[in-house]
């Protein structure tokens, strides 16, 4: 009776934030469904801690959400390593590592320039601005000690600044463009037809996913359910199509990727408090900066990069651009770019940043504090 009744009260939490996320999806906006939810969650549970006088009435979604939406986001990134993005990889691989890693570096700089001027920790500071995804990134955070409230603020300003200013600056009218193609091409209710075949490969998908959440466990690796499953279904789908000599397809409704979406975001959402937004003002201010800098900085990038390797200045500036998979596609597409090669890297920069950069980050934080125990160490002899 009393898992029923936490159980129900779990769906209708998620289900009341999920109404502002089917709001803000139909303003076309590709995380419409994440942000909308969000913001919905963020402002009840940020109300309801404000207003408790007891510790037991501070509601926080159970882990088994996040994780679910992390299982499916891992399948649906994993999905993604087919023989189209082994082929692009192979012939500008070279290109390809040279713009992941410049755009993981400049958005490593703005973390600490974040950090070095704001209240906020290093941890938080540097996951904040690392270029991983909304939906992706403050999960990770969390479990490395990150502060998820500021972190999911400061991405949702990063991917806001990037799907706006990006496509403006590259044309003027392919902002409006890009959120039309959008809103016609991704209805939540609209499903493709059953195959058995694709049935059958959405299985075999995750359980490759599941038996990565388990390596990755073994392994210690962050967020396991995601990283883990990512490399778990990636590995499968491009073992499976390069023996078939195709790619193969699962069956996979846009709805999936919207329920990983309420669910992560909803688990964010129900665990913020007044406490987090201590000092935020500078923080924001600070960190408004730093993402503008960082998207300046890409833009010479993407210049230099165009110069050297003959890759178009417009194709090089959309791969590079630190968020807004969708978005950047959909610009390239109206372009007449290239638009594949714009979302493998798009798709490779989140793959690489959710495998490489959580480690680094944990390491980097972990030096400080031993630096900071021998310097109080070495003041007291």
């Amino acid at each position: 009776m009393i898992r029923t009744k936490g159980f129900l009260r779990n769906v209708s939490f998620i289900l009341f934030s999920s109404i502002g996320g089917l709001l803000l999806s139909l303003t076309g906006l590709s995380i419409g469904w994440m942000l909308g939810t969000l913001v919905m969650a963020g402002a009840f549970s940020f109300w309801s801690h404000t207003n408790s006088t007891s510790s037991d009435d501070k509601y926080v979604l159970p882990r088994f959400w996040m994780n679910a939406g992390q299982f499916i986001l891992a399948i649906e990134l994993g999905q993604k390593i087919n023989l189209t993005v082994i082929d692009i990889f192979r012939d500008h691989w070279m290109s390809i590592m040279t713009m992941l890693l410049l755009s993981i570096v400049f958005s490593l700089l703005s973390g600490l320039v974040l950090w070095k001027f704001s209240h906020t920790d290093l941890l938080t500071s540097l996951f904040g601005t690392v270029p991983g995804g909304l939906s992706v990134i403050p999960g990770i955070a969390e479990e490395v000690g990150g502060n998820i409230g500021v972190v999911s603020i400061i991405q949702t300003m990063r991917v806001f600044l990037v799907v706006l200013v990006i496509p403006f600056l590259v044309s003027s009218f392919a902002v409006h463009s890009a959120k039309l193609e959008v809103s016609n091409n991704q209805s939540a209710f609209i499903f493709p037809s059953l195959e058995m075949d694709e049935m059958i490969w959405t299985a075999v998908l995750a359980l490759g996913a599941l038996a990565g959440y388990y390596i990755g466990k073994r392994l210690k690796f962050p967020a396991p359910w995601l990283v883990g499953g990512m490399l778990g279904a990636a590995s499968i789908q491009a073992a499976g199509s390069s023996f078939a000599g195709h790619n193969l397809t699962p069956w996979w409704p846009n709805i999936l990727i919207i329920a990983a979406q309420v669910f992560i975001a909803a688990s964010i959402g129900s665990k913020f408090h007044k406490k987090m937004f201590t000092g935020l003002g500078k923080t924001m201010a600070v960190a408004l900066f730093s993402t503008i800098g960082l998207i300046l900085s890409l833009f010479i990038c993407a210049f230099i990069v165009s110069k050297l390797t003959g890759i178009t200045f417009v194709t090089a500036v959309l791969a590079f651009a630190p968020g807004g998979i969708t978005e950047m596609a959909t610009t390239a597409a109206v372009l007449h770019e290239d638009s594949t090669f714009v979302v493998v890297v798009q798709v490779l920069r989140i793959v690489l940043v959710c495998i490489a950069v959580p480690p680094l980050i944990k390491l980097l934080h972990q030096r400080r504090l031993r630096n900071r125990a021998h310097s109080h160490a070495a003041r007291n002899i």
